[in-house]
């Protein structure tokens, strides 16, 4: 009965000499969860919150095959707030993502609104959390989640090294460096070890100054656990420095998954604001597609910084988060 009305909702989306050429697949994410959150200036907060491990979304993937090892590819992927039924990323019709692109022996070239190089490398290899749940690193960490008018290329695997460089254009009329952002990341994977360098710069809105962070990250698999390193240099505007630190474990055992991560921000501006926080989690799979989640992670601030406790949408509200939860992949 799924696979009928998938079908049905792909034929009417897509034109009929379209499918003919091309596998498209219809995917998402329904997630629910009851967020709690302290230590703001809003007190105690509860709330029904959507995609709270995972963003919520509806999207649509296809490829074309063209022959002689090439690909033609797309990928619109919508956001949403299951709680309310709005759309999420600020009403934008397919915010997570929307793009083209084309595949063969040299590597991939895509055109659109993705996610950097730099946050994928953050999220599937340095943050156990995976940018989702309490604990994420993100709540600490320049995430760099996605780029408006972006060009990538994706290298193939070469002795187990590979590469990716991305750019997005900021399109501001009489002058090009304006907005312009920069991502890249070069990865060695052997058997059960990954490591990454990745880098991401982003101009300002006059080209007068810009920001930019350097990772150096790293995921090995013990069989019975992962672990998760991460080491990133960050330079703000305006001439402000920081360094941050990432620790944590995956541990999996039959339907249960537990999460768990250390990591420290260290100011090196004279107003010295650092912080830390410290977070664990759990899911318990109730088939290939469900699982329940919960989640704790709390900061500590220090001389007036500012850094909350989110999830995979929200920003948070207090220097502590619990997250209790259902979440569907279709």
């Amino acid at each position: 009965m799924n696979k009928i009305i998938i079908a049905i909702m792909a034929s009417s989306l897509v034109p009929a000499a379209a499918m003919a050429q091309s596998a498209v697949t219809v995917y998402g994410v329904v997630d629910a969860g009851f967020v709690r959150e302290t230590g703001g200036a809003e007190g105690k907060v509860n709330t029904l919150n959507s995609g709270v491990a995972s963003g919520s979304r509806l999207g649509f993937k296809g490829t074309e095959d063209l022959g002689g090892g090439n690909k033609a590819y797309f990928v619109l992927e919508n956001g949403m707030k299951i709680d309310t039924g709005s759309a999420g990323q600020g009403g934008l019709l397919f915010g997570r993502q929307a793009y083209v692109g084309l595949s063969g022996t040299p590597g991939s070239v895509s055109f659109g609104r993705q996610y950097s190089p730099y946050y994928r490398t953050m999220r599937d290899t340095v943050d156990p959390f995976c940018d989702g749940l309490a604990g994420q690193a993100g709540n600490i960490t320049a995430s760099n989640a996605r780029l408006d008018n972006m060009v990538g290329y994706s290298s193939p695997a070469l002795y187990g090294f590979a590469a990716e460089l991305a750019v997005g254009l900021g399109e501001v009329a009489g002058n090009s460096a304006a907005k312009r952002a920069y991502s890249s990341v070069l990865s060695y994977t052997a058997k059960s070890l990954v490591v990454t360098l990745g880098w991401h710069q982003q101009q300002n809105a006059l080209a007068t100054d810009s920001s930019s962070n350097t990772l150096l990250g790293a995921k090995y698999d013990f069989g019975v656990a992962e672990g998760h390193l991460g080491y990133v240099r960050n330079k703000g505007l305006l001439g402000a420095r920081s360094e941050d630190a990432i620790i944590g474990a995956t541990v999996p055992f039959g339907p249960h998954k537990v999460y768990a991560s250390y990591v420290r921000h260290d100011d090196a501006t004279n107003a010295n604001r650092d912080a830390s926080q410290w977070g664990i989690g759990y899911t318990y799979a109730l088939s290939k597609r469900t699982d329940l989640y919960a989640a704790y992670a709390r900061i500590s601030n220090r001389n007036g910084a500012t850094f909350k406790v989110g999830n995979a949408t929200t920003d948070g509200t207090g220097n502590t988060g619990t997250n209790l939860g259902i979440r569907h992949i279709f």
